[in-house]
C-alpha cells in the first residue's frame, strides 16, 4: 500500500473518531435518555387467570368391593371399553354361600317355634275360656282363673317372640344374600377401563369406611381440566368463564372449555413452611374431545375472567411507579414545555405511598402522567384516566422508565431498537 493511501485512511479513521466522540460528548452535554415510544390507542383488552393442572375425565368411578374375598376372575383388562352391567370382577364365593345357608336354616328354626308357640297359645287360650266358663258357674276358684290368665298372657308373649325371631332370621338372611351377590361386580358406567390395580388371585378388602381400588372405569367421551388457582386470583374466576387449555403432550395445540365448578375448600401445600401455597381447585370442562387426550396429562390453563372493549390501553410496562417528591418539574427546563403537573403535591399516593403514572413525550421531555389503570392482559393494560388517545407514551427502555425518567428529563426517541416482549430488555452492559 502507497504512503498517501495510508495517509488518506488515517485521516478518515480520525475523522470518523472524532464524530463519534462529538456526538457522544454533545448527548452526554444535553443528558439525553434514549428511549422507544408508541401511541395511546384503543383496544380489547382481556384479563385472564393462568393455572396448572391434570386432564381428567369428568365422570370417572373407583370400582371397590364391598366384601372381602380372593378375585377369581377378572372379565376386563386396562384399556377395555365396557358397557354398564357388564360382569368386570367375580369373587370367592365359599364363605358367602355358607352364610346364605346358616341364615336359611335359622330361619327355617324360627319359623318352626313360631308354629309351636301358636299352638302353645292355641291350647292355652281353649284352658282360659274353660276354666272362665266354671269360674263363672262358681266351679272354679278365683287362683284358678289367674293361672289360666297368667299361661295365656305367657303363650301370647312366646308367640311374638318366636316371631321375632322369624324376623331376626330373615333380616341375617338377607344380608347373606346381600353379601353373596357383592362377589360379582358390574359396572356402574359405560366407558373405559383407565387403571387396574389387582390381579386374579390377590385379595379384594371389602369396607364401608375406605375403599381397595380394583380398577377404574372412566368415561373418556367427557374430559375436563382440574387446575389449582392462586387463593389471590381465584376471586376473578366465576362459573362459566371460557378458557384455553394446552395440554403438554399436544405440541402446543389449544383446547377450548368454561369453568363449570370451583372449590370452596382450599389446598395448601408445604403448610407451616416459606413455600406453602394456598390455591383452589377449578374443573373446566373441555368443548374439544380429543381421542388423544388421556387422563393424567399435563396441562396449562388461561382463563378469562374480564374483556374490556374499545378502551385505551398501553403496554404494562409503561406503567411504573414514583415516589411524590421524585416527580417535582425538573430544574433547568424550558418554561415553554408544557409539563401537566407541575409540583409534587398533585400527584396523588396511593396507600403504599407511590404515584402510578406514565411518561409522554411533549417537545423532546418526558412528562409524568398520574394514571388511574383497570383490567390487563398478559401485554396491555387498560387506562381509565390520566391519557388521551393519540399520547405519546414511553414504552421503552425497561431502565429508563423503571429509573432514570423524571418530570422533565430531555429524551431521544428511537424506534428503531428491537423491544423485548413486556419491556424488559436491559441495556447491553446491564445496567
Amino acid at each position: 500500500m502507497s504512503k498517501k493511501k495510508k495517509i488518506l485512511i488515517g485521516a478518515g479513521l480520525a475523522i470518523v473518531i472524532t464524530a463519534v466522540v462529538v456526538f457522544n460528548l454533545a448527548n452526554k452535554k444535553e443528558n439525553l435518555i434514549e428511549v422507544q415510544t408508541e401511541k395511546v390507542k384503543r383496544g380489547d383488552v382481556i384479563k385472564t387467570v393462568s393455572a396448572s393442572g391434570k386432564i381428567q375425565p369428568v365422570t370417572d368411578i373407583k370400582i371397590s368391593s364391598n366384601v372381602s374375598a380372593k378375585i377369581m376372575t377378572l372379565t376386563v383388562k386396562e384399556g377395555d371399553r365396557v358397557q354398564r352391567g357388564q360382569l368386570l370382577v367375580s369373587l370367592d364365593r365359599t364363605i358367602y354361600e355358607a352364610s346364605v345357608n346358616q341364615s336359611k336354616a335359622e330361619l327355617t328354626r324360627a319359623r318352626s317355634q313360631v308354629i309351636s308357640a301358636e299352638a302353645s297359645l292355641l291350647k292355652a287360650k281353649q284352658d282360659y275360656d274353660r276354666i272362665k266358663g266354671l269360674h263363672d258357674k262358681k266351679l272354679a276358684s278365683d287362683s284358678e282363673l289367674q293361672s289360666a290368665e297368667a299361661g295365656l298372657s305367657m303363650s301370647r308373649s312366646a308367640v311374638e317372640s318366636a316371631q321375632s325371631q322369624v324376623q331376626a332370621a330373615q333380616a341375617d338372611l338377607d344380608r347373606s344374600l346381600d353379601n353373596l351377590s357383592k362377589t360379582e361386580i358390574f359396572s356402574p358406567i359405560a366407558g373405559t377401563v383407565s387403571k387396574l390395580n389387582k390381579e386374579v388371585g390377590e385379595i379384594a378388602l371389602g369396607s364401608q369406611f375406605s375403599q381397595d381400588v380394583i380398577m377404574v372405569v372412566a368415561n373418556l367421551a367427557e374430559m375436563e381440566a382440574r387446575v389449582n388457582v392462586d387463593e389471590n386470583d381465584v376471586v376473578s374466576v366465576s362459573l362459566n368463564d371460557s378458557a384455553v387449555i394446552e395440554v403438554d403432550a399436544l405440541n402446543d395445540q389449544k383446547l377450548h372449555g368454561r369453568v363449570t365448578e370451583i372449590a370452596n375448600t382450599a389446598n395448601i401445600k408445604a403448610a407451616g413452611t416459606q413455600e406453602e401455597k394456598t390455591e383452589f381447585e377449578v374443573k373446566i370442562a373441555l368443548s374439544d374431545n380429543l381421542p388423544t387426550l388421556r387422563p393424567g396429562m399435563s396441562t396449562t390453563s388461561d382463563v378469562t375472567t374480564d374483556v374490556k372493549t374499545n378502551v385505551l390501553s398501553v403496554p404494562i410496562q409503561c406503567v411504573t411507579v414514583r415516589l411524590p417528591e421524585k416527580l417535582k418539574h425538573k430544574e433547568g427546563v424550558e418554561k415553554d414545555v408544557a409539563i401537566a403537573n407541575d409540583t409534587a403535591s398533585e400527584f396523588k399516593p396511593n396507600k403504599d405511598g407511590v404515584v402510578e403514572v406514565v411518561f409522554v413525550i411533549e417537545n423532546g421531555t418526558s412528562v409524568a402522567k398520574a394514571v388511574k389503570t383497570g383490567i390487563q392482559s398478559e401485554s396491555h393494560i387498560e387506562i381509565l384516566e390520566g391519557l388521551k388517545e393519540g399520547d405519546e407514551v414511553v414504552i421503552g427502555n425497561y431502565r429508563a422508565i423503571s429509573k432514570l425518567l423524571e418530570n422533565g428529563s430531555k429524551v431521544k426517541v428511537d424506534n428503531e431498537k428491537k423491544i423485548a416482549k413486556g419491556g424488559n430488555e436491559e441495556e447491553r452492559d446491564g445496567n
